[in-house]
């Protein structure tokens, strides 16, 4: 895998509210009379309090973390009582971890390949996060498209041309660079590199200025499908790297096709590479807190799904199997209690 480099800190300040910001869970009880314990259960019960503002980091505007997170980030202030959970748009995964291990948020989104090594302290990370993971939440395909003008029709195709091959510090870029290596391409030297986001990526795809991109998202990614409106879309093959990967780098690589009819035009379906996205955040947030986070958006799916169909793969008696990462305590509380 190449290094990714620091990525530059371009984001909405509007949408960093509350950053850092350390969250305490406040328990009171219900009809104690001297202030003392109440044992969960009892006749008197316990009811929860949170007093937190959290920040997520999502991703770009044309893929799918950005709206999902914003659909996650209302469920949640919504339905909680006493949390905020504002929606911080960024560059994604590998930028995503940096952030959540620097407490600059507090949630985030991160594929698969990425929470590996950052669990680990490999490749860009040096030394193992302090993370855990509240649950697979779905599936990326890892897109490399075109448009039919260009005359390109698979991978190998793509050595000695333009290629966007993600934003710097996205797992679209991580996932790019092994797919084109397994390809025999050398994703440096033996193509013209540019590092877009998705929606920049399909803008220089209409205008001509590269012949191809990579994208790693959800089904289906919303800029992908303003392409395929416009331009004849072509999706290349990469399913037929996806063992490869996997024995070089993990089994968090596998193949599914996507659907023929994702995208407008496309009347077949195309293998791709897959990798679960999963929902991180730091092991010293509270457990009750977790936990809340955990049930409360995998009991809302129906609510989620009308943001984005993603949320449609949500399902809680898989989400805790997670081989390269540890689940939180309470999110792991949550998974037990439906399983």
């Amino acid at each position: 895998m190449s290094s990714t480099p620091p990525v530059a800190r371009q984001r909405r300040s509007r949408l960093l509210l509350g950053a850092g910001l350390a969250m305490s869970v406040l328990l009171t009880a219900c009809g104690g009379d001297d202030g003392g314990d109440t044992a969960a259960g009892g006749d008197e019960g316990a009811a929860q309090e949170f007093n937190d503002v959290l920040t997520f980091a999502t991703g770009g505007t044309g893929g799918v973390y950005y709206p999902y997170g914003g659909g996650i980030g209302n469920l949640l202030t919504s339905e909680v009582p006493g949390l905020t959970v504002t929606v911080q748009e960024t560059n994604a995964s590998v930028d995503n971890m940096q952030l959540l291990q620097s407490g600059q948020v507090q949630l985030a989104f991160a594929l698969g390949d990425v929470v590996a090594d950052a669990a680990a302290g490999q490749n860009v990370f040096t030394e193992p996060l302090d993370i855990c993971a509240l649950g697979n939440i779905y599936n990326n395909y890892v897109h490399f498209f075109t448009t039919a003008d260009t005359g390109i029709t698979s991978v190998e195709d793509l050595a000695g041309r333009r290629v966007s091959v993600g934003a710097v510090g996205s797992a679209s870029e991580v996932t790019a660079d092994r797919i084109l290596q397994a390809a025999g391409i050398d994703p440096q030297a033996d193509i013209e590199r540019a590092q877009l986001g998705v929606a920049e990526t399909v803008a220089a795809l209409q205008d001509g200025t590269i012949d191809a991109g990579a994208w790693s998202g959800g089904l289906p990614t919303g800029a992908i499908v303003d392409l395929a409106s416009t331009d004849d879309l072509v999706l290349l093959d990469t399913g037929q790297y996806a063992d490869e990967l996997a024995e070089q780098y993990g089994d968090y690589y596998f193949a599914l096709d996507i659907p023929a009819g994702t995208y407008e035009g496309q009347e077949e379906p195309v293998s791709n590479v897959v990798s679960p996205n999963i929902l991180v955040v730091r092991n010293d947030m509270d457990e009750a807190l977790q936990e809340v986070i955990t049930r409360t958006i995998f009991e809302n799916q129906e609510q989620l799904e009308t943001v984005h169909p993603a949320a449609e793969e949500l399902d809680p008696t898989t989400a805790g199997d997670i081989p390269f990462i540890e689940t939180c305590p309470g999110a792991q509380a949550y998974f037990d209690s439906v399983n």
